[in-house]
């Protein structure tokens, strides 16, 4: 079974649904958080070293996102972009 058959499967479960659309926001981070590394070109070891810290932090932060069991700091999150050539943003927007 692919990916995204069992996703579809799963989305359709009661509970599933909910659960999953709860974790969009720290989906979305963790999309955002790759996409910089990726654009930037480093490794999580890299972006480690130019925030002071060791590999397997990065490796904890950006894991945890897909969780949704930890939320990190701002602080972390503005180190975490200033080392991928980046500015951290935050916005509270409408619901519509």
């Amino acid at each position: 079974m692919k990916h995204s058959e069992l996703k579809e499967r799963a989305l359709k479960q009661n509970g599933v649904k909910v659960a999953y659309d709860a974790l969009e926001p720290e989906f979305s981070l963790l999309h955002e958080l790759l996409k910089a590394r990726q654009t930037a070109g480093l490794s999580q070891a890299e972006i480690a070293k130019r925030m002071g810290t060791k590999a397997p932090a990065i490796t904890r932060l950006e894991s945890s996102l897909s969780s949704g069991q930890h939320s990190p700091s701002i602080a972390t999150l503005k180190k975490y972009a200033k080392a991928v050539g980046c500015h951290l943003e935050i916005k509270i927007v409408a619901n519509n």
